[in-house]
């Protein structure tokens, strides 16, 4: 049976636990209709800290289909890295990418971040993880 797509997931980030959505929603910019997707992580126990909004808004050289022929949450750069939001590897690059820049977890509002600021080093930092150790000798 599928995984319902609108209840959160769990993620384990530095010992500490986040729940996390993703949502796909449109919207008009300049008269030209456009696609959002907003990633975002709440810490865990509710109550415990402020959720990170990471939000990738459609817009020149940046992709962010709604579906087919490309997946859903899939985000990227027209000719550079991308990353699928619908991957755990990939929030959990984009939360590392956000606390590196500086983002913490402590207060009770919420942060939003512009997503496009973190793709590069969040997609660098999952071709790293998935490159194969070299050998040693």
């Amino acid at each position: 049976m599928p995984r319902d797509p609108k209840k959160p997931r769990r993620l384990i980030a530095a010992g500490r636990a986040y729940l996390w959505t993703l949502r796909h929603s449109h919207g008009v910019v300049d008269g030209v209709r456009s696609c959002c997707e907003t990633l975002t992580l709440y810490p865990q126990p509710t109550g415990t800290g402020r959720p990170l909004r990471i939000v990738f808004a459609e817009g020149p050289s940046r992709y962010v289909p709604g579906g087919a022929p490309l997946g859903s949450g899939d985000v990227g750069f027209a000719r550079g890295p991308d990353l699928n939001l619908h991957e755990p590897g990939a929030v959990r690059a984009l939360l590392d990418v956000a606390s590196a820049q500086g983002w913490q977890p402590d207060g009770q509002q919420v942060v939003e971040i512009d997503g496009w600021s973190l793709l590069e080093a969040a997609a660098a930092m999952r071709a790293e993880a998935a490159a194969p150790a070299s050998p040693t000798e």
